[in-house]
């Protein structure tokens, strides 16, 4: 049974990428999980695993330098957010990669490369002899993304859909709203659920994206088209290519001074 440990300081995106792999690939055993890069380089040395799951950018070692130090003791797949020069990048490498989120149709194909490295020792070997040049390319490439700080603000929402999870980027979402029991998550194309209420998210997305309009409210400034008042003189937020109007609170009317 093949072992692989799973590295990314965001323990959604370590759940979700397990659940995943769990689903495209059932007899793989995800022996160790990792919160930066030396973390990773340690259970390497520790568990051994035949492939290792690396974020590009970790606190401490990125996930580059991890693969330096982890060299042909393991197979590394790079987990990334990083969808253009990059991925180029690693299409030309012998080092595989999966974008953020990983989605079971792209990490299929990865799976399968991996299966044919681990069946033939030789490619893998090959494989693994090649990581230092090709990782010390990109690192002259993604300098300026791996050098800067990652963001404070929550990037993905992990979200139900019916019985699926999906993680959402926060930029795609047009607004939050609470109830009781769940906070409704709205995209252009779909809405989904949450049980985070709508005071702790409004302390965790950057303020400058999304403005809290309501004590159960919050919208992404982008989908704004406009303000307009009914006839009892309530101030409401009409949101771009949807019917919603979303009701603002007299306490955040202040937001909308420039407007």
């Amino acid at each position: 049974m093949p072992t692989a440990i799973i590295a990314d300081d965001e323990r959604l995106m370590r759940d979700l990428l397990r659940t995943r792999l769990s689903q495209v690939w059932p007899d793989l055993e995800i022996i160790g999980e990792a919160k930066n890069g030396d973390e990773a380089v340690q259970l390497v040395d520790d568990l051994k695993p035949d492939l290792t799951f690396l974020d590009i950018r970790m606190p401490g070692k990125t996930g580059m330098e991890a693969a330096r130090d982890i060299g042909d003791a393991s197979q590394v797949v790079f987990v990334t957010a990083y969808d253009q020069y990059a991925v180029e990048a690693f299409e030309r490498g012998a080092i595989d990669y999966v974008l953020k989120p990983p989605e079971p149709e792209r990490l299929k194909i990865t799976v399968e490369r991996l299966k044919e490295r681990l069946a033939t020792p030789a490619q893998a070997a090959t494989a693994s002899v090649n990581v230092s040049d090709t990782v010390t390319a990109m690192l002259s490439q993604l300098a300026e993304k791996i050098a800067a700080p990652k963001p404070k603000y929550l990037q993905w929402i992990q979200a139900s859909i019916g019985q699926d999870l999906r993680m959402i980027p926060v930029e795609e979402i047009l607004f939050f709203r609470s109830d009781e029991k769940y906070t409704c998550v709205q995209t252009e194309k779909f809405e989904a659920l949450i049980r985070k209420p709508v005071r702790d998210l409004s302390e965790e997305l950057d303020p400058a994206l999304f403005w809290q309009i309501h004590r159960a409210t919050l919208v992404n400034v982008n989908a704004i088209e406009g303000v307009t008042r009914d006839i009892r003189g309530r101030h409401l937020v009409l949101i771009k290519g949807r019917s919603e109007k979303l009701e603002v609170s007299r306490s955040f009317l202040h937001l909308f001074k420039q407007m």
